[in-house]
């Protein structure tokens, strides 16, 4: 299982990584699931994503008090709706299809805004 946990643990921080400069992609969930699966197989390695200057802290903040940044939850927002918007308003997708993509959306947004931001 320590192998299974490390390359999952190396490819959720590869794609949290990306997701700073990639729009659609998210960056926290994925470092975060970095940081359990690091946190089961390498004492090591989740120690050194907790001391990264950027990566760090909202881990630590998620991990000790389960705590989202009122930053980033604005930001999130002001990233997802227009997106979500925009991907039901304009794409040719069904109307279950779009049905999914906002109620994913919803759901994110409402798990975001329902966690303490100190």
């Amino acid at each position: 299982m320590r192998w299974i946990y490390l390359a999952t643990g190396w490819l959720a921080l590869g794609l949290g990584i990306a997701g700073i400069f990639l729009p659609l992609l998210p960056t926290t969930p994925f470092v975060l699931l970095a940081a359990f699966c690091f946190g089961k197989a390498s004492p090591e390695l989740h120690a050194r994503l907790l001391a990264h200057p950027k990566l760090g802290p909202p881990v630590r903040n998620w991990q000790e008090r389960r705590v989202i940044p009122l930053s980033a939850k604005l930001l999130a927002t002001l990233m997802l709706v227009p997106l979500f918007l925009t991907a039901t308003i304009y794409s040719r997708f069904t109307p279950m299809v779009n049905a999914v993509l906002l109620a994913t959306g919803t759901a994110v947004l409402l798990f975001l805004w329902t966690k303490k931001s100190r």
